[in-house]
């Protein structure tokens, strides 16, 4: 059983109407994605690609039973759409979007404490279980189903090291964009338990960036638990400190948050570092057979 999503997950789009998630709830339905609902205020009563549209997230949980929801509202308005999503207890909440202020995730952050809802993001590229469930915007034709796990806190690298782990024959139990924002919900740590726990995977790819420490804690944690050979590469390596590389998140300050002190760290627990994003997928290899 691989994690977070499978066939069985019943998808909500919040933000449905706008262009950007109807591209990417096509994408999904294409897949093969359960995708059962949309909400957008106003627009209760209508529905797109056969999908039912409602004017809340408790009303479309009442009327489809959905088990997941995606996020492609806007930045400013964001915020408030997870709380409706944890509000309505659905088990996932992924955010997709891009820009949300750190001040308004961090209210979100202290509210989602104690709650049934986990938040995948924001600012994150989704999650896939290749040939069963795609919630997200990674391409789902570089995916095959497999048993390398995958998480990632750059979207792009995570399409990066999937593809090259298919073209060496390598397929994916579940791929993981944690996503890249200082503020945001499920941390390395979160997935790398899950993937630890997860029968279908017998190996993982963990990438990071520079900026925070959430590298080094799970450097920490795969030392003392982890039960499975990890592969890992750290993005950013050139960034002087103090500039902003990428990710709102990637920021060296204070010393902290280095490239260097994250591969070292990551090296030290056991886990296998590539030298560039171009050899994430032999660095797995070589990770699994133990040379």
């Amino acid at each position: 059983m691989s994690i977070l999503v499978n066939k069985n997950t019943r998808v909500l789009t919040q933000g449905i109407t706008g262009a950007t998630g109807q591209f990417h709830t096509r994408a999904c339905i294409e897949y093969g994605t359960q995708m059962v609902a949309g909400v957008t205020p106003g627009k209760g009563g209508t529905s797109f690609e056969g999908i039912p549209i409602f004017d809340t997230v408790a009303r479309a949980v009442k009327e489809t039973g959905v088990n997941a929801s995606v996020i492609y509202v806007p930045p400013p308005f964001a915020a408030d759409a997870i709380l409706e999503a944890a509000d309505a207890d659905i088990p996932l909440v992924i955010c997709i979007t891009e820009g949300i202020p750190v001040r308004d995730m961090v209210q979100v952050k202290r509210y989602l404490e104690g709650r049934k809802s986990r938040l995948l993001g924001p600012n994150c590229p989704g999650t896939i279980t290749p040939g069963e469930c795609k919630i997200g915007i990674m391409p789902g034709h570089i995916h095959k189903p497999g048993s390398i796990g995958v998480v990632s806190r750059s979207g792009t690298l995570t399409y990066e090291a999937v593809d090259q782990l298919t073209r060496l024959g390598m397929g994916q139990s579940t791929c993981v964009g944690i996503g890249g924002d200082p503020v945001h919900g499920l941390e390395f740590v979160d997935v790398l338990e899950m993937f630890n726990n997860d029968a279908q995977t017998t190996a993982v790819v963990m990438i990071g960036e520079i900026g925070g420490s959430a590298e080094e804690e799970a450097a920490g944690w795969i030392k003392a638990h982890m039960k499975k050979p990890v592969a890992g590469f750290i993005a950013g390596q050139t960034a002087p400190p103090g500039k902003r590389m990428g990710h709102a998140g990637a920021i060296i300050s204070g010393g902290k948050g280095t490239a260097s002190e994250k591969i070292a760290a990551m090296a030290a627990a056991g886990i296998r570092m590539a030298s560039s994003p171009a050899t994430i997928g032999t660095t797995m290899q070589e990770a699994m057979s133990g040379k």
